[in-house]
Formats: C-alpha cells, structure tokens, sequence
C-alpha cells in the first residue's frame, strides 16, 4: 500500500498528501478496483436480461448479514457471501427446471431473501438500525485486506471473460445453440451468477443496498446506447463505470453526500448523454 500512497500524494487534493486521510485514499483504490470490475460484469447483466438479478442478490446477502450476526459471527460478510452463493445456485437450478420467465423467478427469490432477511434481524425484538449501513453504503470503510480480495476476483472475472467470452456471450443469447454445441450452459451461468454473487456481496457494505443494482446495469446499458460492436461495447461499459466511480466518490467526499448515491447519479448522467448520442447518430 505504501507505494499506492506514494503515488497518490502527487495528486494535486488536499487528502492526496503524505501522512493522513488514509481512509480517502483507500476509498480511491477501491473504486478503481471496483468500478472495472461492474463495468465488465454489468455487459453481461444486460446482456442476459438479468437486471434485477444483483438487486436480487443484494436482499440475500442482506439476509445472510442477518444470519451471521444472529450466529454471533465476528465477520457476518463471510456468512453472507456463502448465503449469496447458494442463492444463485438455486437461483439457476429453479430458473432451468422450470417454465416461469427469469424475472419472475427472480421476483420470487427476491422477495423471500429481504422478507427472511427482515424477519432473522428482527426476531426478538432486536433492532433493525444496525442494519441501516447496509441501505446506504459507506466506501471510507473500505480495508487494504478487502481491496487486496476484489483486485483477486477481477483478474478472475477478467481471465474468465478471455477464456470463456464467446460460450458465455452464446449461452447468453441462444441458450438452446449453445447446448447443441456441447456448451454446459447450466454450468456456465453458474460460474456467471457465482462471481455476481461475491462481488455483489463483499461490496455491498461500500456501495450500499439501495444502489448496487444500478452499478451493474448502467455500465453496460449506456455503452450499449453507443457501440457498434461487442469491444466497444465493453469498452464504453468499463470507462464509464471508471469515470463515474472516480467523480462520485470526489462529489461525495466533498458535499458529504453517500459515495454509491453520487456513482449512480453520475452513470446516469453517462448513460443520457450516450442515449443523446445514440440517437443523434
């Protein structure tokens, strides 16, 4: 970390020099770790017509919160990342065994997440305060260790994104073709939908509830406005998700505003500006 330090004191803010406000200059890091990060997940997303599937995620992590804090659980983030995992498990499971459309499975999966959530917070009479982080993020929190993980699972989403573009983009689109190719479909979106599931989960306390879905559908859904094909179009997803990332947490840090509300309002600032474009062209 020193030598991230380091370079960040040559950034001309008062936060960037030497000494102090460590705390900004993590947040930094991780929003460049991040934003890439949904930017490339977020072609998929919207690709797949899966939009609501992170927010999905986002309830049952929520509630596996829930449940390693009723389990006493000094670190209840790694309770709900496993939760968040077998959710989208049973997720793809329920999805291919049955005939109802995917959102209409999410649906189901979604509210039974939150309403359990809900229910194992508050069992007792204990308090759902404690929880109200969860809804609103908040990225100065952010440890080394954390951002050390996240930086890991991008080089394997991007590795992935190398080796399995093409089966993936295909189970994606025809899902049938792909199984008539000898594509393991069910195992490809499950690969997809575990890697949505951790960053989802371990960045939810950053980011915030409330917002998270936005980071993976935006991204993708303005360069979408703007790309004539699938380099661009990840192209476009993954600087917009860097620039709104970078401008949102400078915005927030310096109106005290929430870091994930200021990135939102920013890619949807992106996201009109390349629909503008769009249609001009």
């Amino acid at each position: 970390m020193e030598l991230w330090y380091q370079l960040v004191s040559l950034l001309p803010f008062e936060w960037a020099q030497p000494g102090g406000m460590y705390f900004m200059k993590n947040a930094l890091l991780a929003v460049l770790v991040i934003s890439p990060l949904f930017g490339l997940l977020s072609t998929m997303v919207v690709h797949s017509r899966m939009s609501f599937f992170s927010d999905a995620l986002g309830h049952s992590a929520f509630t596996g919160m829930a449940i390693g804090a009723l389990c006493g659980f000094n670190e209840p983030t790694w309770a709900a990342v496993i939760f968040a995992v077998v959710f989208a498990l049973l997720f793809n499971l329920v999805r291919r065994k049955s005939a109802l459309a995917s959102d209409t499975v999410i649906g189901v999966f979604s509210s039974t997440a939150v309403a359990l959530g809900i229910f194992l917070s508050t069992v007792g009479g204990r308090s759902f305060t404690k929880f109200n982080s969860l809804l609103i993020g908040d990225i100065l929190s952010v440890d080394p260790v954390m951002i050390a993980l996240l930086a890991l699972i991008l080089v394997l989403v991007a590795a992935l994104w190398v080796v399995s573009f093409n089966r993936l983009m295909l189970s994606a689109v025809h899902p049938a073709l792909a199984d008539s190719r000898g594509i393991q479909v069910f195992w490809q979106e499950t690969v997809f939908s575990i890697a949505i599931a951790v960053v989802v989960t371990l960045s939810m306390t950053w980011v915030g509830l409330l917002v998270i879905n936005s980071m993976l559908v935006l991204p993708a859904a303005a360069g979408r406005n703007v790309a004539r094909n699938l380099f661009q179009y990840h192209l476009f997803s993954i600087l917009g998700a860097l620039a709104a990332g970078v401008a949102g947490l400078m915005t927030s840090y310096y109106v005290g505003a929430s870091t994930g509300a200021a990135i939102t309002l920013f890619l949807a600032i992106w996201f009109i500006l390349t629909f503008a474009v769009g249609k001009r062209n």
